[in-house]
Formats: C-alpha cells, sequence, structure tokens
C-alpha cells in the first residue's frame, strides 16, 4: 500500500528526516515511535504531500506519488488525520463530515449514506452531537470527529498524527476498539505516528523507532516491547 525509500526532508540546512525507508501493506497498522523533535510529524506530512521531499520517493499503491501535492494523495486513496484534530469548529459535526466525503473519488449518495451510517454506529456520540458546533465537542469527541471525517472519504491508507494527545485512556481505548473494527470491515491500513509508546505498540502490528530524524530500529510490535533499550527509553523500566 506504502512505500518509502530513502527518504529525506529539509528545513533550511536543517535535516529534519534522514534517508527513511518503511513499508505497510494492505490492512496493516505500522507506528512510527520517537520522541518529541525525532521527525515523526514531518515524516507524516512529507508522505501526505505537505512537506516538500528533499530525496527519496513515496509510492502509494504502485504508483509513484513522490511531490505530489496534498489533494493528490488524498484522491489516491492517503488521508491524513493531523496532531490537534484541525477540524472547522464553528461547523456542525454532519458539515465536517460532509467535507470528508468530498475528498473521495466519485461515488452515488447511496454509497456516502451508507457509509455515514457505518461511521455514525461507530462513534455513536457522533450521532447525539450531529447537529452541534465541532468546536463545542471535547477532546475525545473531537479526535473521533477528526477520525471520522478522514474515513468518509473511504481511504484505503489512514495516516494518523498522535491521535493519543490529551485523551484520558478510556477515549483512547474506545477509539483504538473503533479503529480496530473499522480496519477489519474495510481492509484498511494504518500508518500511526505516536509519541505514546504503550498505545502504539499496543495497536500496531510492526514499528519503526525514529531518532534524530532516522530509523534506529524496527521489528514486529511484539519483539519491540521486549527489548531492554525500548523498555528503558519509552516504558520507563530500568534493565540490568
Amino acid at each position: 500500500m506504502l512505500t518509502v525509500s530513502g527518504l529525506s526532508v529539509d528545513y533550511g540546512r536543517a535535516r529534519a528526516v534522514r534517508d527513511v525507508s518503511l513499508t505497510v501493506r494492505a490492512s496493516q497498522s505500522v507506528t512510527i515511535i520517537g520522541a518529541n523533535g525525532a521527525g515523526k510529524t514531518t515524516l507524516l506530512r512529507a508522505i501526505s504531500g505537505l512537506e516538500r521531499c528533499s530525496a527519496g520517493k513515496v509510492t502509494l499503491a504502485g504508483e509513484d506519488a513522490t511531490g505530489a501535492p496534498a489533494h493528490t494523495i488524498a484522491r489516491r486513496g492517503a488521508l491524513h488525520v493531523p496532531a490537534g484534530r484541525q477540524l472547522f469548529a464553528n461547523m456542525s459535526v454532519a458539515d465536517n463530515l460532509g467535507l470528508g466525503a468530498s475528498a473521495r473519488a466519485k461515488r452515488s449518495p447511496d454509497e456516502i449514506e451508507a457509509d455515514l451510517e457505518q461511521l455514525l454506529d461507530l462513534f455513536p456520540v457522533l450521532r447525539r452531537r450531529y447537529a452541534q458546533a465541532a468546536g463545542t465537542l471535547s477532546g475525545g469527541e473531537q479526535q473521533m470527529l477528526a477520525i471520522a471525517r478522514a474515513l468518509m472519504a473511504r481511504p484505503r491508507l489512514l495516516l494518523l498524527d498522535e491521535p493519543s494527545l490529551g485523551l484520558a485512556p478510556l477515549v483512547l481505548d474506545e477509539i483504538l476498539e473503533s479503529l480496530r473494527r473499522l480496519q477489519a470491515q474495510r481492509q484498511l491500513a494504518i500508518l500511526l505516528v505516536e509519541q505514546n509508546a504503550h498505545f502504539a505498540l499496543e495497536f500496531a502490528s510492526y514499528a519503526y523507532v525514529l531518532e534524530g530524524g532516522r530509523v534506529v530500529g524496527e521489528g514486529a510490535t511484539e519483539e519491540l516491547r521486549r527489548r531492554d533499550d525500548i523498555q528503558a527509553l519509552y516504558f520507563g523500566v530500568e534493565t540490568v
């Protein structure tokens, strides 16, 4: 679904992402973990066309997407849910979801309505808040709306940037379970950028560890959770 090869991103003379390569298969959940400033968000923005790549290649579903603008990436089936939600706060839940549907390839009103009902069943609170302004929702509700808005476009790949930010563990668990159900229903691939390693390694099946803009480790999440350096760095577990 996604192949990134030797990707680098520069901000002036500073290189924020350095020669990163990664793969996300269809229906797979992959996470990128790392501390603040590791380059995680920049990498995700480069994949989705929001940052210009200095070097390397991005391939989506077998097609070269390197340097393509964000709207083209979205039309090709990769939708980005940015950190901080970035909803249209003065617009209703209904209107935010409608904007999500407008990013998809042409589909019939009946198909769009069916997807809307599926997502309102998946996130019942959005049905209850349907006519409410997005800016009046709680943080967890806004995160659900941001994810649902992207999913209205029927993506094949969902790019999630720090969805745990500011959320209580119970709310995060609810979102996690909803994403797992939808992934099974739609065969959706997910690339998750997270500082919360507990959440990230529980959700994904494969992980890349980013440090200083470089991939310094990768592997199945079960294996990474057992590594002494990962436990010490992200879980505060002292190893002997």
